[in-house]
């Protein structure tokens, strides 16, 4: 089989769409390759499989893997003419058994190929590496079946990978054109989506949530993106760290059910320093029930939360209808979505993030962005470009040293966190605990404002 013959094959089998699509980066595409059908198809398999084989034969690789599911059969197969062992990863961590990530037999060291079946952005490819590096292997090169991205080999070859395909976008579109099976105009439409993944893009004039809007305009007057988790169990205590230390915040989060002595002089209060000292409060309490259920602990209840609190926390684990609960009839009131958690062993993972993008990208009005923390510059990068447009980040677990306490919280710093992508970062016990909170609180707004203003120069 040729390379022609295998794209006419794939259009054969409705393996090649176009309409609307979102991608596993959060964009949206005009078009889409779904190859996971070709397993049904023997002749199909077989085919690419031969031409992979016969693309890498010559490269230099001791053990081969396929990043799952789509290309799991196509590495398979091709390990097998190749005489090469076959290892894969999980894609969720082994909780049973023992425990191991990687299927397969391998030594330290070993130089492993990977196969995938397509590359937009290059994202998902780095993640794969850093994960088999975790595991001793080390990867170099990558193969892909299709490349249909604009700089998907830059991307790459910037982390000292290099990228491999056996065809790429512009091939297929100029097959498909000369034999009349695509027009010209959607032949363009390709090409510009293709183009535009490249180009910068100016998230301020995509966010329409009016919320969102006054945080990034209060960060910029205060000039301040810290947030300050106050979570103290006595009124006097929290006043006082207030007193000492709210002119250096731009936002307030609170725990108001810790509170031993809450009462209804609480709130005013708040409200009272929130313009005093120029705030914005942001309760923490993480929703996470039936719209029903969410709606009266939001606004019922001893706190009535949504009369004080302009942002609020959400679990999406009850889906989207808790976002009815909380918000249908209000004004001026957004959240947050808990897209990562910082202490460890958490069970959030990659599906539950993404299910969280996608619900945020139907409902920008009352969702503002995500808390998620991140174990490196790189980590937070990759989290934050999956997002979609206009949602800022607020990332905890930040301190001014790296470290992990007694109870599993991990810490990055304040630089690791706004150089990944951190719009504001939450700031506790670092404040907190410190024999001068107010000189702590003032250290982490200069660190964080300085590295801010340098990655939005």
């Amino acid at each position: 089989m040729t390379k022609e013959q295998f794209v006419l094959e794939l259009q054969k089998i409705g393996a090649i769409k176009f309409g609307s699509f979102t991608l596993k980066s959060g964009l949206v595409s005009p078009f889409y390759f779904d190859l996971r059908d070709m397993i049904s198809f023997p002749e199909i398999l077989e085919g690419v499989a031969d031409l992979l084989a016969e693309r890498i034969k010559d490269m230099d690789f001791d053990v081969l893997t396929g990043i799952p599911y789509t290309a799991l059969p196509i590495a398979s197969l091709v390990a097998s003419k190749l005489k090469k062992p076959l290892v894969y990863m999980r894609k969720e961590e082994k909780a049973y058994g023992t425990g191991k990530n990687i299927i397969g037999k391998f030594e330290k060291g070993a130089k492993c190929l990977v196969i995938d079946d397509l590359i937009t952005t290059g994202a998902s490819k780095i993640e794969t590496a850093e994960a088999y590096e975790k595991e001793g292997v080390i990867i170099k090169d990558f193969v892909v079946v299709i490349d249909r991205s604009s700089n998907g080999k830059e991307d790459l070859a910037k982390k000292g990978y290099e990228l491999h395909s056996l065809i790429n976008l512009d091939e297929i579109m100029k097959l498909l054109q000369s034999m009349n099976l695509i027009s010209d105009e959607k032949v363009n439409e390709v090409r510009e989506f293709t183009a535009s993944i490249s180009k910068p893009v100016d998230e301020k004039k995509e966010i329409t949530n009016p919320l969102t809007k006054k945080l990034m305009s209060k960060i910029k007057e205060k000039k301040s993106n810290l947030v300050l988790s106050l979570d103290v169990t006595t009124q006097k205590e929290f006043f006082e760290i207030l007193d000492e230390v709210s002119s250096e915040i731009v936002m307030l989060k609170t725990h108001v059910d810790i509170l031993d002595d809450y009462d209804e002089n609480f709130v005013p209060k708040l409200q009272e320093y929130s313009r005093k000292y120029d705030f914005i409060i942001f309760e923490d309490r993480k929703f996470a029930d039936i719209g029903n259920t969410v709606k009266h602990q939001y606004r019922n209840g001893v706190y009535k939360i949504c009369d004080w609190a302009e942002f609020v926390t959400v679990h999406m684990v009850a889906g989207e209808g808790i976002l009815k609960g909380l918000f249908d009839g209000t004004e001026n009131r957004s959240s947050f979505v808990l897209a990562r958690m910082s202490s460890k062993g958490n069970l959030i993972n990659e599906t539950y993030s993404r299910k969280c993008f996608e619900v945020a990208r139907k409902y920008p009005n009352v969702i503002s962005g995500f808390i998620g923390h991140g174990n490196s510059v790189e980590d937070i990068k990759r989290f934050k470009a999956k997002f979609p447009i206009g949602m800022l980040l607020l990332t905890p677990g930040v301190k001014l040293e790296r470290g992990t306490d007694a109870m599993g919280q991990q810490y990055i710093t304040v630089e690791d966190a706004i150089q990944g992508g951190a719009d504001c970062i939450i700031v506790g016990r670092g404040i907190i605990k410190a024999e001068d909170r107010k000189k702590e609180a003032k250290i982490y707004r200069e660190r964080a404002w300085e590295e801010y203003e340098k990655m939005n120069i």
